[in-house]
């Protein structure tokens, strides 16, 4: 690479010498043309909100010289009268890989991973490559910028998408004449990142996104310790990321939630991204709004999805209906919520699509004046080239388009594409447009003639009556050459000069026997009034938002409500209370006796039902956009809170079954996993809506075969044995423990995510719930605790803590199980359904979890087995669903417990709780309702509506021409801790 660096830097340096003008030319006359060019009679936009009618625009040199309705021609002006056309600043698209060729794929070399960096004298990780620069990876593409400057494009700005730091950009004007000197306006035009690492890579590390988003927030704490000259040997990645600090920083984040992450990022280090946005930013717009981040927004819109089968188009999920539907208005909706962005094309399969998809933008509510921001002035501003490039103010590049008229409706015609005071022809200025409908009377009979297509490239079709003929049509040069046969099988040949002024087509006409006559095709509708979407009125009725916008989504987010529940079967934790009263008011229990007084509280008849506290879930990996990080055998480092995934139809469907908070757990697959996230599950509030207040902080921990990838066939990484889990334990600790020493001291540090959780471990700040099967490593756990002077919080799985439940109970832990799962894998072959109730028996906390979205809606009937299973009483069987998984998770002072004072997080069956027939009619989490019932009945009823809907409304689209993109289905995995 640095070879191939010293050579562009050679080059560029060259380029730059032979554009002086004290160089001595050897090739010819040297000479240079001063002259001006005048456009005069034009309707200008100097810049979107800066418009002039009937003005001039002069030039020279490539540059903009003066621009205004009295403008002073110079005697050496070439002047183009543009009447009754318009001149606009041409487009610029800042997230660009034009000219940047793309790195090639990593070959695979078997199943063992790469854990370690392969290169030397840079950050330790790969995917880190903030010293790259697009300059040296730079080719021109004539062909591209051809294909760029049609589409009204005069200058990109291109890096290299791969990476996560993926270094710096190169600002381009698309001019073929010029060369590197004249068009590289910027060879460091910006500093990109993303949350995808590079494809040329196989480091492992990070293998999810919140191992990329963790290993973000490392990087700048490295940086910054860097920085301080605390680092005794070189660093190449992050000296170049201290280099381009003062450069434009663009995040390629990719969907609403990723911005929300980028953007926290940069809040914790003092960095204002500027943010590539996904297109769905309609769904959070509020909190977009709040991260004051100036947006690069795609208009890549879906197109509709063939449903023409009814079978297929039950694939098709209601979310990715919904946002078929609803994408093409999001740039209004920015625009709308006065947030800054730019458009790009960035994510078009096709670029020729660019066209059509800013149209449906318009025609969405997207208004004109906003869109050529969104295109000129903004990304000019986000390049800080205000004073360069993206209007037409004198001192500006000379970039500029010549259009037919209004540049945003369907009709016009992009003339030339001017870009630093050179020409480029998009559409012949003096050819007219013949595009349009026509009607042609011959011997009686009348044929219609419709022209259509590009404006330099009609096509044309003949039809009589309603039989379309056999045609063949060409227009060159404004000559028209049409012949067809009609439906008797005479053949007809017209050929015309097209007169500029006239609307209708005249001029020869040979007869099917030879005989030459004339024609007159006389013009019935123009290509406006033809199209067959109009501006203002969109094929598809946008539909309204739902929270979340995903099916069963609610039309406004639940909200408290004062509820006295009368005459229910209230199991308050302890006991079970027959015909008792219960009155929520502020969120909060706030009395349980009977015949309470409700004041202005909603009365529920809870007669003949029960009223217990939410069912609370111990291990779950719903609502997780990713379970595992499985790069390093230590990720304690990496956050479930940055990847909670609020649409996840299983939060639904648990708070279907009485489920009302889960602790979001990382996988298994390393020792030392990643810290849990603890959600309340509040169905249509945003990822950090449903974080529990005050969250007590837990890690994921495991033990057994999956950490030693017993199954990976994986030899590359330690550890591969149950003595390496423990050598794992004992490094990362005493690792912890010096760090936390020597911080305490008041020595400088190297702030380390992983060491600063390790060491909240250390200080009984952050709790253990450990994945375990075996007695012994469930012993040696304990015991590595106590040699480090903490203590396990939980065990979960546990299925031989029947062996060791004294134990268990002398440590202090926890047990969180399955009620009967058992012998699906060797090391839970001595698994019994009776563990949970005789750990409880030798006075260990005991609760029954999921680790399964399915298992997890039906917890009720799991309890209800330590029953049968042990002989638990009830009131001790539901304990294991509710109070004790509450005492686990240390947050029993505010919920699992009908107590005045507590949390309003209950829940209301039709039956007993521990039967297989209860089913949850009503499920609150801080006295709202976020699960009813009945209101379920008309949401299934609503969904089968909607979606009624939205199948016939591309049924439409495909009907009036749309292309349409073939159903697919949309399979999540259902977690588990044994499914990795």
């Amino acid at each position: 690479m640095k070879k191939r660096f010293l050579t562009y830097a050679l080059l560029w340096a060259c380029a730059t010498v032979f554009a002086q003008d004290y160089f001595p030319k050897n090739d010819g006359v040297k000479a240079k043309n001063n002259n001006y060019t005048a456009f005069t009679n034009a309707k200008i936009f100097i810049t979107p909100s800066n418009v002039i009618e009937n003005g001039t625009l002069l030039i020279q040199n490539g540059k903009v010289v003066q621009v205004g309705a009295t403008v002073s021609i110079p005697k050496n002006s070439v002047v183009e009268d543009l009447q009754g056309k318009s001149i606009y600043p041409s487009f610029i698209d800042v997230f660009s890989g034009f000219g940047v060729k793309m790195p090639e794929k990593a070959k695979s070399t078997g199943r063992s991973a790469q854990y370690d960096a392969e290169r030397e004298g840079f950050y330790w990780n790969d995917h880190i490559m903030p010293e790259n620069m697009a300059i040296a990876k730079f080719d021109y593409d004539e062909k591209k910028a051809k294909e760029l400057r049609k589409l009204g494009f005069g200058v990109v700005n291109s890096h290299i998408q791969d990476g996560i730091a993926r270094g710096s950009g190169v600002l381009v004007a698309l001019n073929d004449e010029g060369d590197a000197s004249q068009r590289i306006l910027d060879d460091k035009s910006a500093q990109y990142f993303s949350f995808k690492k590079s494809i040329a890579k196989r480091q492992s590390y990070p293998t999810s996104l919140m191992g990329a988003t963790s290993l973000m927030r490392q990087l700048h704490h490295d940086m910054n310790w860097y920085a301080q000259g605390k680092v005794e040997t070189k660093d190449r990645s992050l000296e170049a990321l201290i280099a381009n600090k003062g450069l434009k920083q663009i995040f390629a984040a990719g969907d609403n939630g990723n911005v929300l992450r980028a953007d926290k990022i940069g809040d914790q280090f003092g960095v204002q991204y500027t943010i590539l946005a996904g297109g769905d930013e309609y769904e959070h717009i509020e909190d977009i709004k709040k991260t004051n981040a100036t947006l690069i927004v795609p208009i890549n819109f879906p197109k509709a999805y063939d449903v023409s089968n009814p079978y297929q188009a039950a694939y098709v999920t209601l979310k990715d209906m919904r946002h078929w539907n609803l994408a093409p208005t999001n740039p209004k909706v920015l625009e709308q919520s006065n947030i800054n962005f730019s458009l790009t094309l960035h994510g078009l399969k096709s670029s020729s699509d660019f066209k059509s998809k800013l149209m449906k933008a318009i025609s969405h509510g997207l208004s004109k004046s906003k869109a050529l921001e969104a295109l000129t002035t903004i990304p000019a501003a986000i390049l800080g080239k205000s004073n360069e490039i993206g209007s037409l103010q004198p001192g500006r590049q000379a970039n500029f388009l010549i259009t037919s008229g209004d540049l945003f409706e369907k009709g016009t015609i992009l003339y030339e594409n001017w870009v630093q005071g050179v020409r480029s022809t998009i559409n012949d200025r003096n050819q007219k447009d013949i595009r349009g409908d026509y009607s042609l009377a011959l011997g009686g009979k009348t044929y219609q003639i419709s022209i259509s297509g590009e404006p330099n490239k009609p096509k044309a079709s003949v039809k009589q009556d309603t039989l379309k003929l056999v045609s063949k049509f060409s227009f060159k040069s404004n000559w028209l050459n049409l012949a067809f046969t009609d439906s008797k099988g005479d053949s007809y040949r017209l050929v015309s000069l097209v007169d500029a002024q006239s609307n209708n087509l005249k001029g020869k006409l040979i007869m099917p026997n030879g005989n030459e006559s004339s024609f007159t095709a006389t013009k019935t509708d123009s290509i406006d009034q033809k199209s067959p979407v109009k501006a203002t009125s969109p094929l598809s009725k946008a539909l309204p938002l739902t929270f979340p916008n995903v099916g069963f989504g609610y039309a406004s987010k639940p909200r408290q409500e004062d509820i006295l529940f009368k005459n229910a079967t209230v199991w308050t934790g302890e006991t079970i209370l027959e015909n008792t009263d219960v009155l929520i008011k502020d969120g909060k229990v706030s009395k349980v006796g009977k015949d309470l007084n409700p004041g202005r509280a909603k009365v529920i008849d809870a007669t003949g039902k029960h009223l217990t506290a939410g069912v609370i879930d111990e291990h779950s990996h719903i609502a997780g956009l990713s379970i595992n990080e499985a790069g390093h055998n230590s990720t304690a480092e990496v956050r479930m809170t940055d990847v909670v995934d609020a649409k996840d139809i299983d939060i639904y469907r648990n708070l279907a079954g009485g489920v009302t908070t889960i602790q979001l757990l990382h996988g298994s697959a390393n020792p030392i996993g990643g810290q849990s996230a603890i959600i309340r599950l509040k169905w249509g509030e945003s990822a950090d809506g449903l974080i529990f207040p005050d969250m007590p902080k837990f890690i994921k921990f495991a033990l057994g075969e999956n950490v030693k990838q017993s199954n990976w066939q994986s030899f590359s990484r330690f550890p591969q044995t149950r003595m390496g889990v423990e050598q794992i334990f004992v490094d990362y600790f005493q690792r912890a423990k010096e760090y936390d020493a020597k911080k305490k001291s008041g020595q400088a540090v190297r702030y380390d995510e992983e060491m600063e959780v390790l060491a909240e471990i250390l200080n009984g700040e952050r709790f253990i719930s450990c994945h375990s099967y075996v007695q012994s490593e469930i012993n040696m756990l304990m015991k590595v605790a106590e040699k480090f002077d903490f203590k396990v919080n939980t065990f979960t799985h546990i299925l031989e803590g029947y062996k060791v439940a004294d134990k268990m109970a002398a440590h202090g832990v926890g047990g969180s199980t399955f009620s009967d799962w058992w012998a699906y894998k060797y090391e839970v072959n001595d698994a019994i359904p009776y563990n949970a109730a005789i750990m409880a028996s030798q006075g260990v906390t005991v609760a029954i979890n999921s680790d399964d979205a399915e298992m997890s809606r039906r917890l009720n009937q799991e309890a209800a087995k330590t029953v049968k299973y042990g002989g638990m009483s009830e009131i001790e069987a539901w304990k294991t669903v509710t109070l004790n998984p509450a005492k686990l998770l240390h947050i029993d002072d505010r919920v699992g417990s009908v107590e005045v004072g507590k949390d309003a997080d209950l829940v209301l069956w039709n039956n007993h709780p521990l039967s297989v027939y209860a089913k949850a009619e009503k499920t609150l989490i801080e006295g709202a309702v976020y699960f009813d019932l009945e209101k379920d009945k008309m949401l299934q009823a609503a969904v089968k509506k909607e979606r009624s809907q939205l199948i016939n409304m591309m049924l439409n689209e495909k009907e009036n021409g749309a292309k349409t993109q073939g159903p697919k289905q949309n399979k999540k995995p259902k977690f588990h801790c044994d499914s990795l």
